[in-house]
């Protein structure tokens, strides 16, 4: 204990007994150029190298000897704060004022006034159990530490004489019981995880019919965006309209006009519709197989006279 300064660079050493080690922690008075909201000059101290898994409450009472802790600050929620706190502000100033209360002119029925229909609620979607558990930060993060008075600020800068022991909180598992922790949480009931994906699936289908609704068109109808240009979708040779009317040509046909289609065959016409061309198929169908039946008869003959072999 007698090797640590108790001083380094403007930064007082504050020993921590921590974890059967010793951490240390830096501390100054926070210094700023101009009036800071958020980090009071004479209230703020800051703290560098803080434990990864310290909470708010611990650092509270690790300072409770001092003077009463505020709020702490981390160096990543910092700007966050500052910016929910104008929001804030800025919510109070351009809140309208509250409305009187309605006359009984008000109160009656207007006939001419169309209702319209209300939209159905969005389902929500059951969220796993929450499980606290500690945010383990980087080594060497910073934090603000805003007392209420001054006097607090300057008993926390007081060199200690021994290691001050680091309290510690059950609210929240520290160790190897966090990891224990956030396995279980990683690893939910089978409950649970049905009513979640149950009413994930809900919210999935209601949003998914309402972009149908959204995007369903009559028949016939074109649909004209709201810069009144028709969408037109490309097929074939000719482009139709989304919703149907005016078809829009496509590039070959505007440079050759011609659709690019094949030509159907124009159909033939019926040989036998009418009574005499009946008759004249018939009539020559006849003569062709008397002709037939002629050529086939001399060619019998004639192979009948090639014949070697003559019996009488």
């Amino acid at each position: 204990m007698s090797t640590l300064p108790k001083l380094i660079s403007g930064f007082t050493v504050i020993p921590v007994a921590y974890a059967r080690s010793t951490h240390i922690l830096y501390a100054r008075a926070h210094l700023s150029k101009s009036q800071d909201v958020v980090y009071p000059e004479k209230r703020t101290l800051f703290l560098v190298n803080i434990p990864v898994d310290a909470t708010d409450r611990e650092i509270s009472l690790f300072f409770k000897s001092c003077g009463t802790v505020e709020r702490v600050v981390y160096n990543r929620d910092s700007r966050g704060e500052a910016e929910a706190e104008e929001e804030t502000e800025a919510d109070i100033e351009t809140s309208p004022p509250l409305s009187p209360s309605p006359s009984s002119q008000d109160l009656q029925p207007r006939s001419k006034r169309k209702q319209r229909p209300t939209e159905s609620a969005s389902p929500s979607v059951v969220p796993f159990p929450p499980i606290p558990l500690r945010t383990l930060r980087k080594t060497g993060s910073i934090a603000h530490v805003i007392f209420l008075d001054t006097s607090s600020l300057e008993k926390a800068l007081v060199p200690p004489t021994k290691p001050r022991p680091w309290p510690s909180s059950s609210e929240e598992p520290r160790g190897l019981a966090h990891y224990a922790a956030l396995y279980d949480a990683q690893r939910p009931p089978l409950d649970v995880v049905k009513v979640h994906a149950d009413t994930w699936m809900e919210r999935f289908e209601f949003d998914l019919a309402k972009t149908k609704q959204k995007l369903a068109y009559r028949k016939g109808e074109a649909i004209v965006d709201d810069d009144g240009f028709t969408l037109v979708t490309r097929g074939g040779a000719y482009g139709q309209t989304l919703g149907g009317g005016v078809g829009v040509a496509s590039k070959a046909f505007e440079k050759t006009s011609r659709t690019g289609s094949k030509k159907k065959k124009e159909p033939k016409e019926k040989e036998t519709f009418y009574a005499f061309q009946k008759a004249e198929k018939q009539r020559k169908a006849l003569l062709d197989l008397r002709k037939n039946f002629e050529a086939d008869k001399a060619r019998i003959d004639k192979m009948k006279g090639s014949r070697r072999f003559k019996p009488y």
